[in-house]
């Protein structure tokens, strides 16, 4: 016998499908409908229409120009995050077909608003992703990611961010202090891989390469173990390759 849950039926609420409906037939305008168009598309009322189109004016998701209705700024705003996740998801996808075709661990970070940010990991049980036994944002000097990213700061920017996070020895391996860590940094050639050996978590190894587009630092990284240290650099110069191909064709962002 069913059950009063499994015969419900859900919920709806018919001014917000209503409302929906609208926002659906004036995002089919490029240049805006009028009112009686919009209530004639949508099987509305001419008095529902134009109840709602008040509403969802107001709320700032249409707007009305020279007596059409055209989508606002909230709406833009919500196909805006739309297009953020789908990006999200294509340097997902991108991360884990590197990962299968180089048999290594692949990670993606940005500098943003002054902390480093890990946007996304591709790894498998046989090949794992360094476990962030010490907070990723507070150890940029210790791990090639954040070495990576400090390097393409300028001077003063880099200055802050050590003045916040202090250099610190997590390892017997980690740079010692700030000075060091500034000679490497300055040291680098502008699309050399940084190799970082122990300085984050003992018997790993990692490379990153710089990734800038805009305003934004962006690097790519990957790690083995010390005992692999011979795969280190074909791996993160086939990574390179790979990342060339995708940004030539236009199907990668970082601006996420």
């Amino acid at each position: 016998m069913a059950t009063a849950t499994q015969t419900a039926a859900p919920t709806l609420i018919g001014s917000v499908q209503r409302a929906l409906r609208l926002l659906e037939a004036v995002s089919s305008h490029a240049d805006g409908a009028p009112a009686k168009q919009l209530a004639r598309e949508t099987g509305l009322p001419l008095p529902t229409t134009y109840h709602l189109l008040r509403t969802l004016t107001h709320e700032g998701y249409l707007r009305r120009e020279k007596g059409v209705f055209v989508l606002g700024e909230a709406a833009v705003r919500l196909a805006g995050g739309e297009a953020v996740q789908n990006r999200r998801i294509k340097i997902e996808d991108s991360l884990a077909r590197w990962r299968d075709e180089i048999g290594v661990p692949v990670y993606f970070a940005l500098y943003r608003e002054g902390e480093i940010e890990l946007v996304a990991v591709a790894d498998t049980p046989s090949a794992p992703a360094v476990e962030e036994w010490a907070d990723f944002r507070q150890t940029a000097h210790a791990h090639a990611i954040g070495q990576c990213l400090l390097s393409q700061l300028d001077p003063k920017s880099r200055q802050d961010h050590l003045d916040r996070h202090p250099v610190e020895a997590i390892t017997p391996f980690t740079v010692r202090n700030r000075r060091l860590l500034l000679e490497r940094l300055d040291g680098l050639g502008r699309m050399e891989p940084l190799v970082e050996r122990q300085e984050y978590a003992l018997g790993t190894v990692c490379a990153a390469i710089p990734i800038t587009a805009g305003s934004a630092a962006g690097a790519m990284a990957i790690s083995l173990p010390l005992h692999q240290e011979e795969r280190l650099l074909p791996a993160v110069e086939r990574l390179r390759t790979e990342i060339g191909r995708l940004f030539s064709s236009l199907a990668f962002s970082i601006s996420i």
